[in-house]
């Protein structure tokens, strides 16, 4: 028995997420696999809909002060917690400073930087009190920002915003995410946690929009084999994925038709380069690392077409934005691999004598696999030896986010809002979180920060740009590919909307028998 109803009367879906999370704090979550499970425990004060356009989540409306700096949202009267609670302005404020608590050292912290005084409470340099968050009273909360924010309704969406319930976390420590302990705001609570099987979520009957949920329950099934997930889809043992094994796309187009989808995606594939250690400290190395890579190779044979190869560092699609590209683009892959055999001997490696030696390490999946052995390969042609070394999605970004040692990694960048600087501001020095190769340009630091402050959006835009070409310019990142997103969807699974986020909420989805 479940939710008050005989087993066989549950509508169930079995959802392949394509990593096991490391956790399941909204406020200290970082990859989009844990996001997917986020998005149907909680609810921000605004949320994606079916085709991932801002709507109306706890908050029922809002308004802005004429200079865009003061935002007040109104709070839904039906808004409640999984254990029947009401969800209060002040779960808003509290949660908000928890987040950005300097002791709480969470990664995500700096995307709340727009709000007012945030960076300042978030590097103590300001108590918590001092941020820009107040509860007029249950209903009503205010924020203030540092500067107008173009994006700021979509980055409410994000789960860095989510409310968390106060009195489950200040009962049970970090304890507080385990089933039974839990209690979230979102259409799902947490039933059941079993690491590297499964995650079962079940409707929550508080949710303001329950009877809008048509599915009782979804199992979050951990599936980082590629090939192994396609199998499961095929003999129904789950009705979704969200990607799949690119060398059998051809098989797949085939076999599963319309099952198979594929749309466009904001995001970035690329190699983070240690610049922390010699010789990926010298510019010369990261760029001939890069010149060498034959993306169109990559995009084509490793992955099938399913991707495009990326030349900058911000995808294509952020309206009037010009993306930059490398000023080698127009060169010959031979040209490219001649100027970089020509900057490595600048830098005194030689494919005769001194050879460079470097490390890939990738996080487990055929793709990711397939991707460093080519790239090994391309980088023998100049001279460098590769070596690979992988671990699973978990431990992978675990490693660099905690600043583990390694010479070049795997990673990417999946758009939280639909703006250019949420790619931008990877690159800043102060991004603890995710500036993964430790790279420190303060020119750069100083034209994105500037962009914060400009009002006339063309200004920003092309002061954003500008920090582009010096980020591309320098190579700390390695563009590799931009994403279109790969999703295995059964016949009976409706609802599912294609959109540039890739965001799927199960509350929108229905199954058919």
């Amino acid at each position: 028995m479940a939710l008050g109803l005989p087993a066989q009367a549950l509508t169930v879906y079995d959802r392949g997420n394509a990593a096991e999370p490391e956790t399941l704090d909204p406020h200290l979550v970082s990859t989009v696999q844990e996001a997917n499970l986020m998005r149907d425990l909680f609810e921000g004060l605004t949320a994606h809909d079916a085709h991932a356009n801002v709507a109306p989540g706890a908050a029922e409306r809002w308004e802005a002060s004429d200079d865009g700096r003061t935002w007040t949202f109104t709070l839904r009267p039906d808004a409640r917690w999984s254990n029947g609670d009401p969800v209060t302005a002040e779960d808003f404020v509290y949660s908000l400073r928890r987040i950005l608590d300097p002791t709480f050292a969470a990664k995500y912290a700096n995307l709340l930087y727009p709000i007012l005084n945030a960076e300042k409470v978030n590097k103590g340099e300001a108590p918590k009190e001092a941020l820009g968050v107040a509860a007029r009273d249950s209903r009503t909360l205010e924020i203030r920002l540092e500067r107008p924010t173009p994006y700021f309704l979509e980055l409410l969406t994000h789960q860095t915003t989510y409310p968390v319930h106060r009195a489950s976390v200040e009962r049970f420590g970090r304890d507080w995410v385990k089933p039974g302990r839990m209690v979230t705001n979102g259409a799902y609570r947490l039933a059941e946690n079993l690491p590297n099987d499964h995650i079962r979520l079940e409707k929550n009957p508080f949710f303001h929009a329950a009877s809008e949920v048509a599915i009782d329950v979804v199992n979050y099934v951990p599936l980082e084999d590629r090939g192994a997930a396609l199998r499961r889809f095929q003999t129904a043992e789950i009705q979704s994925y969200d990607d799949v094994p690119a060398e059998q796309i051809a098989f797949i187009r085939r076999t599963l038709g319309d099952q198979l989808r594929i749309a466009p995606y904001v995001g970035v594939y690329y190699y983070a380069v240690n610049v922390r250690k010699a010789p990926f400290a010298d510019p010369r190395v990261r760029r001939a690392l890069s010149m060498a890579l034959d993306r169109e190779f990559i995009a084509e044979k490793v992955w099938a077409g399913t991707m495009l190869p990326a030349y900058g560092w911000v995808p294509p699609g952020f309206d009037g934005y010009a993306p930059v590209e490398a000023s080698w683009r127009s060169m010959s892959q031979l040209e490219r691999e001649d100027a970089a055999l020509a900057l490595l001997k600048e830098a005194g490696f030689d494919p005769a004598g001194k050879r460079l030696e470097v490390e890939i390490r990738y996080n487990s999946g055929e793709n990711h696999q397939n991707t460093a052995t080519a790239i090994a390969d391309m980088w023998k042609a100049i001279g460098v030896d590769a070596r690979l070394i992988n671990a699973d999605g978990k431990t992978h970004y675990a490693h660099l986010q905690n600043r583990g040692d390694f010479d070049v990694a795997r990673a990417a960048w999946i758009a939280d809002y639909r703006d250019p600087q949420n790619f931008l501001f990877l690159g800043l020095s102060d991004n603890v979180g995710f500036n993964y190769p430790g790279w420190n340009s303060p020119p750069y630091d100083a034209l994105v920060k500037a962009s914060d402050a400009m009002a006339d959006p063309a200004e920003r835009l092309a002061t954003l740009r500008k920090a582009e070409a010096i980020l591309v310019d320098e190579q700390p990142m390695i563009p590799i590919l931009f994403y279109a997103s790969k999703a295995l969807v059964s016949d009976r699974l409706k609802g599912w909307e294609d959109n540039v986020m890739d965001i799927h909420p199960t509350r929108y989805l229905r199954l058919e028998p």
